[in-house]
């Protein structure tokens, strides 16, 4: 263990809220005051995700939430957890209407990839040019090691508009729920909102084939994607988040 580095994204302060951690995420006031556009998103959407959380029979408000993404699936998913919870449950399943790159990582500034791997909400902006948007920590710990020393890239997002160069669009009425929901959870106490990022869904084979096939002959890429497949798998079987750490060579350690 003396080898790993402690990572801005361990996931057990993640699932904690350690609200005093250094890598704090961006306040930005009460949503339903800090301007009339996001007064008037919430009024128009609180009533409908109410009632779908209690036909899911998921507690509202959002206490703690969950993203994950599966590049060539084009999906997001929001998984929730009640504050009396042991595990997180489906919330919801959005399309990612465009996305850019390929499978693998996101590496330098200007390559269009979207990242790959696990990360945080570090940013809420309700003015984005793309209607609303959630910012991810990307470069991350490990990205920092791998990534281009000079010009890894930042600023990648989670937004509406259709519109892509290394961020998820999800649309404008799903990004308004996502905001709402992640804006629950941070008012809620939850100080760092997981964003796990997958080249793709690892239980579908149809998915699994393309990533073999776009594999085979990088084996640097293939075992990148098998720590991520590991990650996967452990909230498959118990639909809690694991422990992700960082070793010195930036590879991702899953416990």
């Amino acid at each position: 263990m003396k080898n790993l580095i402690f990572c801005a994204c361990f996931l057990t302060l993640l699932a904690s809220g350690a609200g005093n951690f250094v890598y704090s995420q961006t306040a930005f006031g009460d949503y339903k005051t800090a301007s009339y556009k996001l007064s008037e998103i919430y009024n128009r959407k609180e009533d409908s995700l109410r009632k779908e959380f209690e036909t899911k029979k998921l507690a509202w408000p959002v206490k703690e939430m969950f993203i994950r993404s599966f590049k060539y699936d084009r999906q997001l998913e929001v998984w929730v957890k009640s504050a009396d919870s042991s595990s997180f449950k489906l919330f919801k399943t959005y399309r990612v209407c465009m996305q850019s790159g390929t499978m693998g990582p996101k590496r330098m500034e200007g390559d269009y990839q979207i990242p790959e791997g696990f990360y945080y909400i570090n940013e809420f902006n309700p003015n984005s040019n793309y209607h609303l948007s959630l910012g991810i920590n990307y470069p991350n710990a490990s990205d920092k090691v791998l990534a281009d020393d000079a010009h890894p890239g930042n600023r990648i997002y989670i937004h509406g508009s259709c519109v892509s160069v290394g961020c998820l669009a999800i649309a404008d009425e799903p990004i308004e729920e996502v905001y709402i929901l992640a804006n629950q959870a941070k008012e809620a106490g939850q100080d760092f909102i997981p964003v796990h990022i997958f080249p793709v869904r690892y239980s579908n084979k149809k998915s699994q084939e393309y990533l073999a096939q776009f594999t085979k002959n990088n084996q640097q890429l293939e075992e990148f994607s098998g720590s991520l497949k590991t990650a996967f798998d452990y909230f498959e079987a118990k639909k809690e988040l694991p422990v992700v750490m960082i070793d010195k060579q930036g590879k991702y350690i899953i416990e």
